[in-house]
């Protein structure tokens, strides 16, 4: 049995027209009328042995783009009639939904949509339910495989056990530039002396890139990700973390008596856009972290799953996810304020950012715990589910017009 590839790509509206007015903030979605990445991991996976079907998931910053966004996809796709895609769009996602539904899983419609990291990367494991998939590779749209047999190492391992006996249902291989590197540069300031956020990071991956080959990890790099039917079908991604939904995994797996492994001998090479809004992105990392935070401090009084601490997590993300992590946010946010580029809005994160992050955190520590105990319930149900298979296999065909209100023109004889 081939693994089941499944690529989440992200799109938002064309330059200058309104971009920045987002429902879901992504780190560095394409431009509708861009080429973007996608052609390239996808041609790049033309090579790659063992290929079986890759499930497409068109993710869009905001719902009014979500039509052309996915006709941009599939008309990418139309130019490797080679690899056998899986598109999953509104009118898939609404199938999904509705197939909820019937089951008597509507509660968890919320944690599952195109919509935010986390929810993306569950239907992406809903829909590998739905056909049977034993293992799932997760890659992104921004990476390219110049190993052919990058499928085969993936799977090396899966599913079997280690010298100490723990079974492998997740792991992860890292992201390389194009010559071959694996660590981010550590350009240190002393304004962000609270927020070493780029050193504790490579202090992790130094950690594991030692013999032996697999290991425990406290990181997890989502584009280079294989889930054993074991592991995705009992743990999901948290839809509530805003981003590292990656390495939020990693906790989740613990939290559920688990681990996710890192394999050095498995890579990808990443090649994402340079990303030129850091203040943004600052502000996505402290609503990240401090929820990150509170998440751990709720599980405590969840007796049926193992507790991890911010300890537990060091080199990453341990120091940021302690107690401290409120006030490292604000002191940074203040010091980049007073020293950097963005200054109003770092200074709009300190005033208004970290006090938004500590009651989301509080509004959402708790449903991703309610959304994990009814997961395996669902991924049960639709276990080779009949009425989602035939549709995701073709069997059946999905009414797009219906949905979308794009009905194909009728021409007279």
């Amino acid at each position: 049995m081939y693994p089941t590839v499944i690529i989440p790509t992200f799109w938002t509206r064309r330059r200058g027209r309104g971009a920045s007015r987002t429902r879901f903030q992504y780190d560095h979605p394409t431009s509708l009328g861009e080429v973007g990445t996608l052609p390239d991991c996808l041609r790049s996976l033309e090579g790659v042995r063992g290929l079986g079907r890759v499930i497409v998931l068109v993710a869009t910053t905001d719902e009014s783009i979500e039509h052309a966004a996915e006709d941009q996809v599939r008309a990418i796709l139309a130019d490797f009639p080679g690899i056998d895609t899986l598109v999953i769009g509104s009118a898939e996602m609404g199938s999904l939904q509705r197939r909820m539904e019937q089951l008597e899983f509507a509660d968890l419609i919320a944690g599952v949509g195109l919509g935010g990291y986390g929810g993306i990367r569950n239907v992406g494991l809903m829909i590998a339910a739905a056909l049977g998939a034993e293992e799932v590779v997760f890659i992104d749209d921004d990476q390219v495989i110049d190993d052919p047999d990058f499928l085969v190492r993936g799977l090396e391992g899966l599913g079997e056990q280690i010298g100490d006996g723990r079974a492998v249902l997740a792991k992860s291989g890292f992201y390389v530039d194009r010559s071959g590197a694996s660590k981010v540069p550590d350009r240190r300031a002393w304004f962000d002396m609270f927020w070493r956020q780029t050193e504790y990071w490579n202090h992790a991956v130094n950690a594991i890139a030692k013999p032996p080959r697999m290991k425990p990890a406290t990181i997890a790099f989502g584009g280079c990700l294989a889930l054993h039917r074991d592991m995705y079908c009992n743990v999901p991604f948290d839809p509530w973390t805003v981003r590292g939904e990656d390495v939020d995994y990693v906790i989740n797996a613990r939290m559920h008596g688990g681990d996710v492994f890192m394999d050095s001998g498995w890579s990808v090479i990443h090649q994402p856009p340079q990303i030129t809004d850091g203040a943004a992105l600052f502000r996505q990392d402290v609503l990240r972290f401090i929820y990150t935070h509170r998440k751990l401090e709720f599980a405590k009084s969840q007796v049926d799953l193992r507790q991890v601490t911010a300890d537990s997590l060091e080199p990453y993300p341990g120091r940021l996810v302690d107690s401290s992590v409120v006030w490292r946010s604000l002191v940074t946010a203040l010091f980049r304020a007073m020293a950097g580029p963005e200054r109003g809005a770092y200074l709009a994160v300190a005033r208004r950012g970290v006090t938004e992050a500590q009651r989301y955190a509080r509004e959402n520590c708790e449903r991703y715990f309610v959304f994990g105990r009814r997961w395996p319930m669902l991924m049960d149900r639709l276990w080779e589910d009949v009425a989602l298979k035939s549709l995701f296999t073709g069997e059946r065909r999905v009414d797009r017009g219906a949905i979308t209100g794009r009905f194909p023109v009728i021409r007279a004889d």
